[in-house]
């Protein structure tokens, strides 16, 4: 059976030498984000000892690719179909009386930093910010709950603000808004990788539940509780949970933020919540994640490659493989692995995903002798197999991702597709050396 809650999953890790214990104090402020970031969010950690709290906080379970399979029972091969299978086959959650989470209750008025640790992260952030809260929503007829993370910065008391992307999202809260009404949310901390991975999955594509995919993906179905003071279920295992309600026609103006592409942003009014309950298990462990770090970037660029594969092989569907990037933000960059059938395959490849992503800026297309996950090799097809006259398209003035520095600048960016693939004609000039020997061992030659 696969870990369904933190404890677990911690347990098990720490079983097998996964997990990093961080006895030191350390300061919420700058100091703790100083040392997730010194392994960019990889390497998962717990950090017992936090200054001016007695509530322990973890970090980096959502880094590495392979842990995240792990997290769920597979190996790292079968990730994206995994993914995949838990969009075709959700499974439904168990609504129970009671669960851990609600072990201790509070109700207002309280004040939120009274609680757990809420790290500031930049030297130039606003003020310290809750970023690995997952957001739970009901649709408006209340049969799907929607999950994502949303950054939250704490103003006081039982407030925070919270930046709202997603159009589907705005646009229920709209729904409130106009009518002079408050939106309820539930926001949980100290869950398992699957659940954070399911949040990021596309309500506008997939129209899902999101905590039934979160239970795919563990092959087993998720207790879920109901709320104390707001009409939505979140997970009966969950650490933490605040629940509260978005205000209608108030804004805080939010200040920077060091966001995803590694630049400060924000600086924009932002919805306001106000919390109306904590409930939390006994001896809760929090959760963080830091900011532009892999465990920021990697849930989104794996359901940004689940996507991509799925919407580029039904014009070219000999696809082989695709890898979103980390570096370029999780969404800006994509290497396409193809079995070139016929030309032309590799630039209708790079077409298709240019659609199927607005934020995508420079796709790479390769052969499937070239490993897109291997920078190295990529470059070397681009080297080797890329003449830029003929190779290399760009279009130009189309929609980009706002979260791009450069995009906005015009409010529209260049989209630029290198066919990094061989001449089908040419196929044998391009066949890489090779040596029909095992594996070296080097310590066998010592």
């Amino acid at each position: 059976m696969n870990p369904i809650n933190l404890r677990e999953l911690l347990t098990n890790w720490e079983k097998r030498n996964l997990l990093y214990r961080i006895k030191k104090e350390v300061n919420p402020e700058f100091e703790l984000g100083a040392v997730i970031r010194s392994l960019n969010g990889e390497q998962p950690m717990l950090f017992e000892n936090i200054k001016g709290y007695n509530v322990p906080m973890v970090a980096g379970l959502g880094g590495d690719r392979k842990l995240i399979a792990d997290s769920v029972g597979i190996d790292e091969s079968e990730l994206i179909l995994k993914m995949v299978d838990s969009i075709i086959n959700p499974i439904s959650t168990n609504l129970v009386p009671t669960g851990p989470v609600h072990d201790n209750v509070v109700m207002g008025p309280f004040d939120l930093d009274d609680f757990f640790p809420i790290p500031t992260f930049h030297e130039d952030d606003c003020a310290p910010y809750y970023v690995s809260g997952i957001l739970v929503v009901k649709d408006l007829d209340g049969e799907k709950r929607y999950t994502s993370i949303r950054r939250m910065k704490f103003i006081d008391g039982n407030r925070t603000n919270i930046v709202i992307t997603s159009p589907d999202l705005y646009k229920q809260y709209k729904y409130f808004e106009d009518r002079g009404e408050p939106m309820e949310v539930a926001v949980m901390f100290g869950v398992v990788p699957a659940v954070v991975l399911a949040s990021q999955y596309s309500t506008h594509l997939y129209n899902t539940d999101k905590l039934d995919v979160a239970s795919a993906l563990l092959g087993q179905p998720l207790d879920v509780v109901k709320c104390k003071t707001v009409d939505i279920e979140v997970l009966a295992e969950a650490e933490i949970v605040m629940e509260g309600r978005m205000l209608p026609n108030e804004r805080d103006p939010e200040g920077t933020f060091g966001e995803l592409g590694g630049y400060y942003g924000g600086n924009m009014p932002q919805p306001i919540v106000e919390m109306s309950a904590i409930t939390y298990r006994d001896n809760p462990i929090s959760q963080t994640i830091f900011p532009s770090s892999a465990e920021e970037k990697l849930p989104m660029g794996l359901v940004r490659e689940m996507t991509l594969l799925r919407t580029v092989r039904q014009v070219v569907p000999n696809v082989k493989a695709v890898h979103v990037t980390m570096a370029a933000a999780a969404r800006l960059h994509a290497v396409i692995q193809i079995d070139k059938k016929t030309e032309g395959d590799a630039k209708q490849a790079a077409l298709a995903a240019f659609a199927s992503d607005k934020d995508l800026k420079h796709v790479v297309v390769v052969n499937d002798d070239v490993d897109p996950f291997n920078s190295e090799d990529v470059e070397w097809a681009i080297a080797t197999r890329c003449q830029a006259d003929q190779d290399i398209f760009i279009v130009p003035g189309a929609k980009g991702s706002p979260l791009e520095s450069s995009h906005n600048l015009r409010g529209v960016s260049a989209k630029m597709g290198i066919d990094a693939t061989y001449p089908l004609s040419h196929k044998e000039e391009f066949k890489r050396t090779s040596i029909p020997f095992p594996t070296i061992n080097i310590e066998d030659y010592l």
